[in-house]
């Protein structure tokens, strides 16, 4: 599932591509009534995506694991085959925006009604620490390896920076959220936050010390490195045995 820095950079894409701008042709026939509206802003909200409207409504997009927003000029070859779009929007310079296989899409007025479930936003300039701390003690003895990638908390993590988090603070992800103290719970989260905009900055993220390296070495002590699913979900968590207890 695309993570929070990705969603990011979609809307960065799109905000580009769209915003301020007229749109000509809308597809399917859900979303003609855009035809002739005008896009106002591209909001990310966690691993949600609003494209709002000057008629007040918005498409709302979540990509999971296949989804995704690509940009084309009119005529441009596409990447991905047609019959995977879910959504064209096309503006009145050429400018073709098109939604691949977004298993969540859909049109909203109450944006609370998609997005209102969810923590801050862990990339957005207004985060604050304290508030997810807050929000992460509600959980009592819940696996702290759960509670990071619990959107109510904070919207964003993702899996990759959930892991990579856990193991730069030498943290159990089975470890009780309620044993440990606000301090940890700050440095877990706001490293999970530095990694993610340092991604952003660099236009790419570092190769992992941990994810998706199940039987290789912990590039910190060499222990090789284990995977389990966790949560409800069962998404594989990887973690290193002697440095993270």
């Amino acid at each position: 599932m695309p993570e929070g820095d990705t969603i990011f950079r979609t809307a960065e894409l799109l905000r580009a591509a769209l915003e301020g701008k007229r749109i000509d042709v809308a597809r399917p026939d859900s979303l003609k009534r855009f035809a002739g509206r005008t896009v106002t802003e591209v909001k990310p909200v966690g691993k949600h995506l609003l494209i709002r409207f000057d008629n007040g409504l918005a498409i709302h997009s979540h990509m999971r694991m296949q989804g995704a927003w690509h940009v084309y000029k009119r005529g441009e070859r596409w990447r991905r085959p047609a019959w995977q779009g879910k959504a064209l929007l096309e503006t009145s310079d050429g400018t073709v925006a098109v939604c691949f296989a977004a298993p969540v899409l859909d049109l909203v007025r109450d944006e609370a009604t998609k997005v209102g479930h969810l923590g801050p936003d862990i990339l957005t300039d207004e985060w604050t620490a304290k508030e997810v701390i807050a929000r992460a003690k509600n959980h009592g003895a819940t696996a702290i390896g759960e509670v990071l990638l619990d959107q109510r908390v904070t919207a964003g993590i993702g899996n990759v920076f959930r892991c990579e988090a856990l193991w730069q603070r030498k943290v159990s992800p089975f470890k009780p959220t309620d044993q440990l103290k606000d301090e940890e719970l700050k440095q877990l989260f706001e490293t999970a936050r530095h990694e993610m905009r340092a991604s952003l900055q660099e236009g790419h993220r570092k190769p992992p010390a941990v994810h998706g390296r199940a039987g290789r070495p912990c590039p910190r002590c060499g222990t090789g490195v284990r995977v389990r699913a966790q949560g409800e979900h069962a998404r594989l968590v990887y973690w290193c045995p002697a440095c993270q207890g």
